[in-house]
């Protein structure tokens, strides 16, 4: 790891952390507070994938959307508009909205070949992303004088990679710069994003592997056609699954590459002190 001790992670002029976990759990909320603090950079993976790597994509999309609208079509071809998207860290809508689900055109879905090919610049955009993690350490503190550096993963970090291998190619490149967190939830926590993902079901990745297994399930059982299949039901079906899916991939990245909190120790923090405390215990409790 790249802080061996609690002394040595207390001790250190430039702290540098990678949080890993499911959305919802704490990640957004701990790097927030720690950038409020004045000397942390705050590096999120959805939003760099959202304006660097996928970019063109989002806008392109909504551009073949408008060019369905006659008035809006004009006013393309004749460069009177422009479009694009207004993502920001706190708005990453534009990113899933591009992803879409998969299923009946009618109720808004995607043929499942596309879904796929989305689904697969997106695995591309993230890791690209997780990779350019040195690039914005160093940016952080050349460009803006900021010391510390968080950097804020997608829950979808764990499909990409393989936690078990000692070199494998992504998880190597960031132990080298970061400590590595997990921030699990319990099952109550689970439970909880179970149902406000059932209120609210939003796009998700998933390993290509994963979601072919979840797609021919989910035929299956529903006994419906590819192009009759409703994109929410699907969504909230497999969400769950994807949960437990992505736990043993979680664990398996805090054992062999960091170190384990909780959501609970998360939702605790008051301030960049009691942060610098909890990790400190963790590495010892580690050790």
């Amino acid at each position: 790891m790249l802080y061996t001790s609690a002394d040595d992670w207390r001790g250190a002029a430039r702290k540098r952390v990678l949080f890993f976990g499911m959305s919802g759990l704490g990640k957004t909320f701990v790097s927030n507070m720690l950038r409020a603090q004045g000397d942390w950079f705050h590096y999120s993976i959805d939003y760099r994938i959202g304006t660097r790597y996928m970019g063109e994509y989002i806008t392109d999309n909504a551009k073949a959307q408008a060019m369905k609208v006659p008035f809006l079509r004009d006013l393309l071809l004749s460069d009177s508009i422009y479009i694009g998207s207004n993502i920001s860290f706190d708005n990453l809508t534009p990113v899933s909205t591009y992803l879409g689900k998969p299923g009946d055109a009618a109720k808004g879905g995607l043929p499942i070949t596309e879904y796929r090919r989305r689904q697969e610049q997106f695995r591309l955009a993230e890791i690209h992303a997780l990779l350019d993690t040195e690039y914005f350490i160093d940016r952080a503190e050349r460009l803006y004088g900021y010391p510390n550096f968080i950097c804020d993963t997608g829950g979808s970090i764990c499909e990409w990679v393989d936690p078990d291998d000692p070199k494998d190619p992504v998880l190597s490149e960031l132990d080298r710069h970061t400590l590595m967190v997990w921030i699990k939830g319990d099952d109550a926590h689970t439970e909880e994003l179970i149902r406000r993902f059932d209120r609210a079901p939003k796009p998700m990745s998933y390993q290509p592997e994963f979601l072919d297994s979840a797609w021919t399930a989910y035929l299956d059982q529903k006994g419906v056609d590819e192009a009759r299949v409703d994109p929410d039901d699907f969504i909230r079906w497999t969400y769950a699954q994807a949960l437990a899916h992505r736990q043993p991939r979680y664990a398996a990245m805090a054992r062999n590459w960091g170190l384990t909190v909780t959501a609970d120790q998360i939702a605790a923090l008051r301030d960049a002190a009691d942060f610098d405390t909890l990790i400190a215990e963790a590495i010892a409790a580690r050790r």
